[in-house]
């Protein structure tokens, strides 16, 4: 179950055994899926001579009838209406049409009574709905993400297309694999319950001749978490290379726009980080940031070597055998570019913001304890003009979500202070997180200080000691992959849907996370993978979390609220 795999795949198969000069037609949502596992040069390799978004041709009326089309799209109603137009007045000299999920009987019908010129070669089902950003972590860019904080006050048309998204991108997972999971959700969340409950009517009743594959000895089992359940994680600083990428600067799609942090030459305005593609990430993407630096150095120090030897060319026998290796000698070359330039840009926003000072206290809040302390430090920091308003806004939030019960007055004070500190950032915002994702609404035991296995797991670190102050927190999800592996997740926490139990320990797990993942969960999801336990897991969510994203969706979800308590 490796997701770029499966979905370079699928790609695979649509483009080899179309012969000929072709043009590539995508969506807004298939440019990202097919973008993070396939490169400009892999699609010309398979003569992909254009790449075009359906929108795009349905403005133009020139005729390519020497070039064959090959649309990869979501069955959606939208590109359903703009396919049926375009087929009506065909181009392309053939078109051959994939879909990324399952089409309905009308949609095909539909298809069919328009293709009276007979153009369509193919038409075919490739379940590949869901964005593979890593080989274990995937996300379904769902849009208006902070609906799933308001499922009861939101249109219901609104929660459904949500929702319907989701169920979507989790059926075409598994029916790329050719699994039908049991289906677990969090007690508490009522999206993940909905989505948990509609995903298994799809697979079990509606579309179960789809998903009657054969059956393995433990069903695959389908976790659906609540981000609110685990609000700390998407709010701290990071210090591992690809989240601390993300947090500072911004990946989408494993690209990073350069363009918002400073001037660059025009080829490193944007790059790409993939595991896939870049050995040095891929073998660097979890190290910590101190060890980043030293492993560039080598990376610069091999580069320089290979340029000092590529310096002596001497006779026609050595400038052939440097044209053969110049377009690794280029690409090393970026890759080495690259780097530096992140890990520089980087070491000065942390500089800037100050962002050591504030990442120790954001981790002693979220890892250990001690009230008096951690009020101290957290106001000093407040008062210090340095320190950024995002950053005074964090700590507050850190702080409320640990101490919400202990310390009401001591908190009041925090909120004042942010007020007055931080024009920007009223302290309703913290409030408004503690109404979302408080003590009351969770679940899992976010700080290890409720259940006596965690607290002794929590001393038992401490005693350790712990490797780097900056990465010694462990995001929720952690605890709950161990619950899994040890068969310990409570059946009264976790609900099964329906009738459908499981004897016996799973041995492959995808977990979705209503509201969004982070980067560290992917990286605690990369480390359970290689650690032989015989469980295999897969990470996904709606979207991709920083604090930055994270805030955004708070804060969207607080105005929507507003609204609709003045509405009434």
């Amino acid at each position: 179950m490796v997701l770029t795999s499966c979905v370079r795949d699928y790609v695979n198969r649509m483009l080899q055994d179309i012969s000929g000069m072709k043009v590539l037609i995508l969506d807004s949502q298939t440019v990202s899926i097919v973008s993070v596992v396939y490169s400009q040069s892999d699609l010309l390799q398979k003569e992909v001579f254009l790449v075009e978004l359906i929108d795009s041709i349905s403005k133009s009326k020139e005729l390519m009838s020497h070039l064959k089309a090959v649309y990869f799209l979501r069955p959606t109603s939208e590109n359903i209406q703009l396919l049926r137009r375009q087929l009506a007045n065909p181009r392309f000299g053939e078109y051959h049409l994939f879909f990324s999920n399952i089409l309905k009987d009308t949609q095909i019908h539909i298809l069919a009574d328009s293709d009276e010129q007979e153009a369509v070669q193919q038409v075919q089902e490739f379940y590949a709905d869901f964005v593979a950003i890593d080989p274990y972590h995937f996300t379904l860019h769902v849009p208006s993400n902070y609906i799933y904080m308001l499922p009861a006050v939101v249109d219901p048309s609104t929660v459904q297309r949500f929702c319907d998204r989701v169920v979507d991108g989790l059926a075409a997972l598994f029916l790329a694999f050719k699994r039908r999971p049991v289906i677990r959700y969090q007690r508490t969340s009522d999206i993940a319950k909905r989505i948990a409950q509609e995903a298994s009517k799809l697979m079990y009743q509606q579309e179960s001749g789809l998903f009657d594959f054969r059956r393995t000895e433990v069903a695959p089992l389908l976790l659906v978490i609540d981000r609110r359940d685990d609000p700390v994680t998407p709010l701290l600083n990071q210090w591992t290379y690809q989240a601390m990428v993300h947090e500072l600067v911004g990946i989408e799609d494993n690209k990073v726009d350069l363009k918002s942090i400073g001037k660059f030459p025009k080829d490193q305005e944007e790059v790409v980080l993939s595991s896939d593609q870049d050995s040095f990430f891929k073998t660097n993407m979890y190290e910590n940031f101190g060890d980043i630096g030293m492993n560039i150095k080598r990376l610069v120090d091999e580069f320089q070597q290979v340029a000092k030897s590529n310096q002596n060319i001497q006779t026609v026998e050595d400038m052939a055998k440097f044209v053969d290796n110049y377009p690794e000698y280029r690409k090393m070359h970026g890759n080495v570019s690259k780097h530096v330039t992140l890990v520089t840009e980087m070491s000065k926003i942390v500089e800037q913001r100050k962002l050591m000072i504030v990442s120790e206290t954001e981790q002693e809040l979220a890892c250990n304890g001690g009230q008096g302390a951690a009020f101290e430090a957290l106001t000093n920091l407040l008062n210090n003009e340095s320190i950024l308003d995002v950053d005074r806004l964090r700590l507050v939030m850190l702080y409320a979500l640990r101490y919400e019960k202990d310390s009401p007055v001591q908190l009041m004070q925090l909120f004042n202070k942010l007020a007055s500190r931080s024009a920007k950032y009223k302290p309703g915002l913290v409030q408004f997180l503690l109404k979302q994702a408080g003590v009351d609404k969770r679940t899992g035991d976010l700080f290890g200080n409720r259940d006596l296995m965690n607290i002794a797991r929590n001393m038992a670190r401490g005693l350790k000691g712990i490797e780097n102050v900056y990465t010694q927190h462990q995001p929720l999800l952690f605890q709950t992959m161990e619950n899994i592996v040890k068969g310990r997740l409570r059946d009264v926490d976790y609900p099964f849907v329906g009738n459908h139990f499981q004897q016996g320990r799973p041995q492959e797990v995808i977990i979705f996370i209503v509201g969004g993942t982070t980067y560290e969960e992917s990286r605690s999801v990369a480390l359970q993978n290689t650690s032989n336990t015989g469980v295999r897991f897969i990470l996904g969510g709606s979207s991709v979390l920083n604090s930055k994203r994270f805030f955004t969706d708070l804060e969207e979800a607080q105005r929507v609220a507003r609204i609709s308590t003045s509405v009434v």
